[in-house]
């Protein structure tokens, strides 16, 4: 941004605060289930072969592609929330109320280390004399799985891609967010949780780590990575049917989930490990048929299949999830550690709605921390950006000058 536009953005953030109405980005966490993990990079580099594709999408089934790298996302209403105030000092400024950390660098000159991730993430928009600060909408949701970290990356990604006019469309923050993070070490991330903030919903996401192929007629429009082929498995109509027979607990115990992640990506590189992980896409495939046709045995029996293949190539992934998933089992159903698992929350998942609230019952009479959840429609809610993305787009156009 120029001098003159950052000037005017500084001014419209300080009117803004003191009318309570400062830019904000509300980024939703995910439920994901089979399919966890293959949106890693090294999964989706493993795994993905071109497929034999048909030139229309408008089959429901998608059976084409049943051997691709996939998740299933599930957008609900606990995430995280952004809000851009101006900063006196003309720093970048980020600060976590939930984490109780503030970290600050002059633009041009944020350093590509952990600490700085979100930063640099304000640093390639061009902004300056700005602080982010970040609140969790649940307190119970640090560090419990829902992918948190990824999803206060794309909170941020989107509210300085709105202070900075636009520049980049969806796809391109999906890929931004995710890159930032992972190769900052902040933790082992891919490109679902990011996808869901962006988009939102009850999604079938098809990874396309290297764009789509040129017979599909939506070519042309999204290439590399943070590129997905995107699947509606159930319109809001009818997400209360899948949401009557989930519940969310928070396990108690910490999440170690780049610790968890590294196991599955160290098992790809033996045969014994490779083989077994390469039934994941098929499953997941599965695990999203059963949710678009509302076949919750099948959903189960999914749930169950892909838990299980984790849980012998790492036994660590149930950790602290163990009583959770005995007391669903009691119950005909059956638990899902989210994420990489190792800790954080658990979904519980049973064909039979009535069972679900005899379990939710069971599971906070032992003492464990429910997380109310509703099922979203959208990943992401934007609010008071309006004229300043006007501003920026003002401003490549050459008249920021109306703005004084």
């Amino acid at each position: 941004m120029t001098r003159q536009s950052q000037r005017i953005l500084t001014e419209i953030l300080t009117e803004r605060e003191k009318q309570n109405a400062s830019p904000t980005v509300t980024a939703y966490h995910r439920i994901d289930g089979p399919g966890s993990s293959l949106d890693l990079i090294e999964f989706q580099e493993a795994f993905w072969r071109v497929p034999s594709m048909p030139p229309s999408l408008s089959e429901p089934d998608w059976s084409w592609s049943k051997g691709l790298p996939r998740t299933v996302g599930i957008t609900i209403d606990s995430g995280t929330r952004a809000t851009a105030l101006p900063n006196s000092t003309g720093e970048l400024s980020v600060q976590s109320m939930d984490f109780h950390f503030e970290v600050s660098a002059e633009p041009g000159n944020v350093l590509p280390v952990k600490e700085n991730w979100l930063l640099k993430i304000m640093d390639v928009f061009g902004l300056s004399g700005i602080k982010i600060v970040l609140s969790n909408i649940n307190p119970h949701t640090c560090s419990a799985g829902l992918g948190g970290s990824a999803t206060a990356t794309s909170a941020v990604c989107i509210l300085a891609n709105e202070l900075a006019g636009r520049p980049f469309r969806n796809q391109h923050l999906v890929s931004l967010a995710s890159r930032i993070e992972q190769h900052f070490g902040v933790s082992i991330t891919g490109t679902q949780e990011q996808s869901n903030v962006l988009f939102g919903g009850i999604v079938d996401y098809v990874w396309m780590p290297w764009g789509l192929p040129e017979n599909v007629e939506l070519s042309g429009h999204d290439s590399g990575f943070g590129t997905s082929l995107r699947r509606t498995l159930l319109p809001p109509a009818r997400y209360r049917d899948l949401q009557d027979r989930i519940c969310v607990f928070h396990t108690g115990k910490a999440r170690a989930s780049t610790d968890v992640n590294s196991v599955w990506v160290r098992s790809r590189f033996n045969r014994l490990g490779y083989d077994r992980l390469k039934c994941f896409p098929e499953i997941a495939y599965e695990y999203g048929e059963s949710i678009r046709k509302m076949n919750w045995g099948a959903t189960l029996k999914s749930i169950e299949e892909y838990r299980r293949v984790r849980t012998d190539l790492c036994s660590e992934y149930m950790a602290g999830a163990l009583e959770i998933h005995e007391v669903a089992e009691v119950f005909g159903g059956t638990s899902f550690p989210l994420g990489a698992g190792g800790g954080g929350t658990a979904f519980v998942f049973a064909p039979d709605p009535n069972t679900i609230m005899a379990t939710r019952n069971e599971l906070v009479g032992r003492g464990y921390t429910e997380i109310c959840v509703k099922i979203r429609e959208h990943g992401h809610e934007i609010l008071n950006c309006e004229d300043l993305v006007e501003l920026g787009q003002a401003e490549d156009a050459g008249l920021v000058s109306i703005y004084k």
